[in-house]
């Protein structure tokens, strides 16, 4: 019965964080929607410098102040943390409505971003309230929270076109109110149902507790999540603009596929921890940085068109070209017949396709050698990097990397069962600040280029790159296993 009840409370406490985590990834991405909505409709006059900035700054603070937060959780418990950080986000957000600057409008987002640090409390407080056959599942359920952003997606543009009906000028100010008012109720709520509880090393000093940091281990995590977390993020914004400069689809339709591509990564991350409980989580990240270097290898193919030299025609005998009509040369009594020029008729097709014609290269009374070039051959391969299969692709990438969400964060209570809350804020660190720094490296990627497809270049280079540390760091270990085995076997026994 015991048993029974603790389970109870472990499901209650996760629910709670679940559902908090959830309105506060939508709080965090509500500056992509609102912002975009402010300048479109002229209520504000930032510059794109100014627009990428207010954009970033909620993600870069929720980013840098994970590990402090995660250090707070490990020390106090997630109960007064969680509560204290949805209350204290809603100031700023109640505040958002009387912004009239872009200053003071930065100023009130990086005070809200802070809700993005709502991840290291969670991650904390959550693993301390199951065993260790359920960790998995339980930080993967917790994880779906990152469908949020989906929520904001969705809901905040109609929320701000129905608002603005009445009165266009100030109807955007009830937005933010609505997910302040979200904030307390949810903070309010933790304060009344959650319970508190705190890991055993919570008597350390923040010093004790920051060694776990000197790990190779730790920042090895953190290079994972860079990639599974931060790219995620990166390219929840990215695909926007790609898909409307590359395919030419409309906003409603570019937003729908980058939707598509961020919804199921973001619930897909359940099932990514039962697999890490089924299946052991190096297991599934092998899969998962696999899948990511072979998806990413063909996303790389950028749409295209290459045009080279072709088959030709040269003369098998000397003359003079006494007839030229664009089906044939004819060179004294030799008739050589020239390829035409055809529309290529497959387009958006799914393989690469190659048109070749030849372009004549000779005059009328000219005299010409044997072997000398009549017409020269032209061939055209053609790509058209087929959309449905672009998005079928990045949906695939997507969920692999909602997977390994989950898997990173398995290896977390294992590795660091006193540590979660530290190391947690850590990896959620270095992760959150990919997806700060994934747009800002992909936008110079593609002014260096001039190619889309360039970002998911760098993804595959360091995609590898986690795969062969990760391949190598375990080959190490097994290496230092089998000799210890080895010695001990080699040890008289007294």
């Amino acid at each position: 019965m015991k048993n029974t009840n603790s389970l109870s409370q472990s499901h209650k406490i996760l629910f709670l964080n679940t559902l908090a985590f959830t309105v506060c990834f939508a709080c965090w991405t509500l500056n992509g929607v609102l912002v975009t909505f402010l300048v479109d409709n002229g209520i504000f006059h930032w510059s794109v410098v100014q627009v990428g900035w207010l954009l970033g700054i909620p993600i870069l603070t929720g980013s840098i102040m994970r590990l402090p937060i995660g250090i707070l959780t490990d020390k106090f418990g997630g109960k007064y943390v969680f509560s204290l950080l949805l209350l204290l986000c809603s100031i700023p957000l109640f505040l958002l409505p009387y912004a009239d600057s872009f200053t003071m409008f930065a100023l009130l987002s990086f005070l809200f971003g802070m809700v993005g640090t709502s991840f290291a409390v969670g991650i904390g407080y959550t693993s301390i309230w199951y065993p260790k056959e359920w960790q998995g599942r339980a930080l993967g359920i917790f994880g779906m929270g990152n469908a949020g952003a989906a929520i904001t997606t969705f809901l905040a543009p109609s929320l701000l076109n129905h608002f603005s009906i009445n009165d266009p000028q100030n109807g955007w100010k009830i937005l933010p109110v609505i997910y302040a008012v979200s904030l307390v109720v949810i903070g309010v709520a933790f304060l009344i149902f959650a319970q508190n509880k705190k890991i055993e090393s919570s008597g350390k000093s923040v010093s004790q507790m920051l060694l776990p940091l000197k790990s190779q281990r730790v920042w090895r995590f953190g290079a994972y999540y860079f990639l599974v977390f931060g790219c995620f993020v990166a390219y929840s914004q990215w695909l926007l603009p790609n898909f409307m400069n590359v395919y030419q689809t409309s906003l409603v339709m570019g937003g729908l596929f980058a939707t598509m591509f961020s919804l199921p990564s973001g619930v897909i991350r359940a099932f990514g921890g039962y697999l890490s409980d089924k299946f052991g989580a190096r297991k599934v990240m092998y899969w998962v940085l696999g899948s990511s270097v072979i998806l990413s290898a063909l996303l790389s193919i950028p749409k295209m068109e290459i045009t080279t030299s072709g088959p030709g025609i040269l003369a098998t005998k000397k003359g003079v070209v006494n007839e030229i009509s664009d089906k044939t040369v004819k060179i004294g009594d030799k008739e050589y017949p020239i390829a035409q020029k055809t529309a290529n008729m497959n387009e958006n097709a799914i393989f690469p396709t190659s048109t070749s014609w030849q372009d004549v290269v000779v005059a009328h009374n000219q005299s010409v050698a044997k072997k000398e070039l009549i017409a020269k051959g032209v061939t055209v391969i053609k790509f058209d990097a087929n959309m449905w299969v672009f998005l079928f692709l990045v949906i695939l990438i997507g969920i692999s990397w909602g997977i390994g969400k989950a898997a990173v964060y398995k290896h977390i209570p294992e590795y660091f069962p006193n540590e979660v809350g530290v190391v947690g804020g850590m990896v959620g660190m270095i992760g959150g600040l990919g997806g700060f720094f994934g747009p800002i490296i992909f936008g110079y990627l593609l002014t260096a280029t001039g190619i889309w497809s360039s970002s998911w270049i760098f993804i595959l280079i360091f995609s590898t790159a986690c795969l062969v540390w990760m391949h190598y760091t375990i080959t190490q270990l097994s290496k230092e296993k089998r000799i210890k085995i080895s010695k001990a076997k080699l040890e008289p026994a007294y």
